[in-house]
């Protein structure tokens, strides 16, 4: 195991290339809050909804491979409680409670709103701060008829953990996900440019054990 520092410095790189803030629109017809072990992402989304003036907000998920035995409801179902409590209206308010993966979140968000005639052509995506780029491939690729932007999050790596977010949890989950834009690329996801410096740190910080989320027996020479 290398020193803490240095896995630091790694950690860094890889939450600052995978929560790369961008500029939302100003208005948005949907706003996703993609379930997660993170329940701060429901204020999140209720920020979004009131800032964009969406018509709509989507709490999308069931049980992940972070919450698996970890909380009493789906995501989809706590997030929305939240959102209520916070003065998200009701009847803008869709819960999906099944998904099992960001893929899921929008396909099944997606079919939930088909069913009520509802087409957007703008979103917003609610999510962990390391989650952004992964979140909005997965966007492109599983809902392309959305134009997706994510809700940014100006916070640094120092900031997540000290929400009370466990750092050792976090570097699994981050290390799964920079794997997964490789893995996913042009397949589930639409394709993301991982540089050579990213993809190094994430090779340590997997050698140094936190690979609990990464995806065994599959070339990654592309």
């Amino acid at each position: 195991m290398r020193e803490l520092e240095d896995c630091l410095r790694d950690a860094r790189a890889l939450f600052a290339f995978l929560s790369e803030p961008e500029a939302p629109p100003s208005r948005a017809e949907l706003v996703l809050a993609m379930g997660s072990q993170d329940l701060n992402v429901a204020g999140t989304a209720v920020r979004a909804f009131h800032e964009t003036r969406a018509d709509w907000l989507v709490c999308s998920g069931g049980f992940g491979k972070d919450t698996s035995g970890l909380f009493p409801q789906p995501e989809g179902v706590l997030y929305a409680r939240h959102c209520r409590n916070a003065g998200v209206p009701a009847e803008r308010l869709i819960v999906e409670g099944r998904a099992s993966n960001s893929g899921e979140n929008f396909q099944f968000s997606k079919r939930l709103l088909d069913e009520r005639g509802i087409r957007p052509g703008t979103g917003v995506i609610a999510c962990k701060p390391y989650m952004a780029k992964r979140a909005r491939a997965a966007g492109e690729k599983q809902w392309p008829e959305v134009r997706w932007s994510v809700f940014p999050h100006f916070i640094t790596f120092e900031e997540y953990l000290a929400q009370g977010n466990d750092m050792t949890e976090v570097l699994h989950l981050m290390v799964g996900d920079l794997q997964r834009l490789r893995v996913y690329s042009g397949r589930f996801q639409a394709p993301v440019e991982v540089p050579d410096s990213i993809w190094l740190a994430y090779e340590r910080l997997a050698a140094d054990g936190y690979d609990r989320f990464v995806i065994r027996g599959i070339s990654l020479d592309n």
